[in-house]
Order: C-alpha cells, then sequence, then structure tokens
C-alpha cells in the first residue's frame, strides 16, 4: 500500500476510457551571437545554477523504483513515454526544448507520485499533460487537446485539463523548471572554436539519447548540457581535459569530483 502523499486514485481522473532536423528558430537561437561570451552571459548562467539547485533540493524520493520488477516495469513505460513525447513533438513541430520540458516535468511528477504497475494508460495520460503543459511554456501556436494523437486510448479533454491540474499541484505550480537547452548556447561558445552550427544537431542527439537512459532528476541539467558539448566536439574526451575544462566554468557547482562522477556516468551511457 503506498502512503498516502504519493499515491493517487487516477481511475477518479476518468470519465471513461475508450529524431530529425532542428525546429528553425530553436537552431538559430542557438546560433545567435556564436563568438563571445559577455559577463552578463555568465551571470546568467550563474542564476541558472542557482535557480537548478533549488529544484534538485525540493526532490522527493521516487516511490516507482522500490523493487527491481517495479524499476524494470517503469523503465520501459518511460522508454514508452519519451517515444510518444517526441513523436508528437515532431508531428506538431515543437521545439526539442519543449519535449525535454515536458519529461522533466514526466520525471518531476513520478518523484513524487506513484503509478500502479501495468497501468500503461496512466503512464499515457501523463505524457499527454506534461507535453501539453509544456508546449504552453513554450511554444507560440498550441494544438488543442482534442489535436493530440494517443494511439489506442481515448481521453477526454476534460479529462486530460484533470490531470494537468493534478501535475500542475504536484509540482506546486512550478513550472520554470531549467533544461539542458538553457545552457547550450553559452557551453558552445565557451569551448568550441569554430563552426558552432554544426555541434547542434549532435548535441541535441546526445541530450536526446542520455534522457532515455537516465532520469532527469538524476543529473543537473547543466552538467547534461556541458557533457554533450564536451562530448560532441571531442570524442577523445578523458576525465584530465573534462576537468581542466570545466575547472574555471562555474564555480558554484562546488567540488570537480562531485560533478565529474555524474559527468562520467553520462558519458558511459553514450558510448
Amino acid at each position: 500500500m503506498e502512503s498516502s502523499d504519493t499515491s493517487f486514485s487516477l481511475s477518479s481522473l476518468l470519465c471513461q476510457e475508450n529524431e530529425s532536423s532542428l525546429n528553425e528558430s530553436e537552431e538559430s537561437h542557438l546560433n545567435s551571437n556564436p563568438c563571445s561570451v559577455s559577463e552578463s552571459d555568465d551571470e546568467y548562467i550563474l542564476l541558472l545554477i542557482h535557480k537548478e539547485t533549488t529544484f534538485e533540493s525540493n526532490r522527493c524520493l521516487s516511490a516507482n523504483a522500490c523493487s527491481a520488477h517495479n524499476e524494470n516495469w517503469f523503465k520501459c513505460a518511460r522508454l514508452s513515454a519519451i517515444k510518444w513525447i517526441l513523436n508528437t513533438r515532431a508531428s506538431f513541430g515543437f521545439r526539442f526544448s519543449t519535449a525535454i520540458l515536458s519529461l522533466t516535468y514526466f520525471d518531476r511528477f513520478l518523484s513524487r507520485r506513484s503509478i500502479d504497475i501495468g497501468k500503461h494508460w496512466a503512464i499515457r495520460l501523463l505524457s499527454v499533460a506534461c507535453l501539453s503543459l509544456a508546449a504552453k511554456m513554450e511554444e507560440l501556436k498550441v494544438p488543442s487537446l482534442s489535436q493530440y494523437h494517443i494511439d489506442s486510448y481515448s481521453f477526454e479533454s476534460n479529462v486530460i485539463l484533470r490531470m494537468e491540474l493534478l501535475v500542475l499541484n504536484t509540482l506546486e505550480w512550478k513550472l520554470d523548471s531549467i533544461t539542458p537547452f538553457a545552457y547550450l548556447h553559452y557551453f558552445i561558445t565557451k569551448f568550441c572554436d569554430s563552426k558552432p552550427k554544426e555541434l547542434v544537431s549532435g548535441v541535441t542527439e546526445l541530450i536526446l539519447a542520455i534522457s532515455k537512459e537516465i532520469n532527469l532528476m538524476d543529473i543537473r541539467p547543466s552538467v547534461i548540457a556541458l557533457a554533450a558539448v564536451l562530448a560532441a566536439s571531442d570524442d577523445q574526451l578523458t576525465r584530465t581535459t573534462m576537468e581542466f575544462k570545466m575547472s574555471g566554468v562555474i564555480p558554484s557547482w562546488g567540488s570537480l569530483e562531485k560533478v565529474s562522477f555524474p559527468f562520467f556516468r553520462f558519458l558511459d551511457c553514450l558510448y
């Protein structure tokens, strides 16, 4: 039996249950002013780092990984959710940052609440709600809920809206989560001497790849962004090289050892 603060009745939500090119505006943003980083950029990045540590400190332990059986089911369900999110992103022409933001909501939600094993429809309903909320935060044009294709499930719009409300309440209405995409321009400018445009697609692919392997609550977005940029720009990356490059970037990260462990865990998942 789950504790009352982490479990909920998904059935109460139901009335009835009957990888490509970058978005042009996203690419232009990442490649804007590619040759310099200003003092204001440094200050902004420090603010983002502080903000992501605030989200990190508020994390709860997930109720979905209490056994190996639960963990295996949840990993498969999460991969299915990611596949749906990415396919739907492509269908609507959403930014990749929107997809990652929705997955951040997904992982944050499931770090606080649990979904029973076998309830695939609940995972899909959560996926729709998270992507819809992320689109409202990131996109200029947002589709109506009836436009979301949900495979073999049939969720009425008011059901999705109630799930959105549950997500909002669970996340305490804090939807301004930091994602790795917030750091890409800064790190590409810092570490890449030339041709930053050619790196953007590769970095994006790496971020998507690691998001499939590691819960986004387990590694800070800034570390994911830096790992993706360095891995895409240097396929011979070593721990010594990484620590040298990181040492003068963001002092507020704390000890290099604390950051380098998840960094190389990230790289181990890629290669």
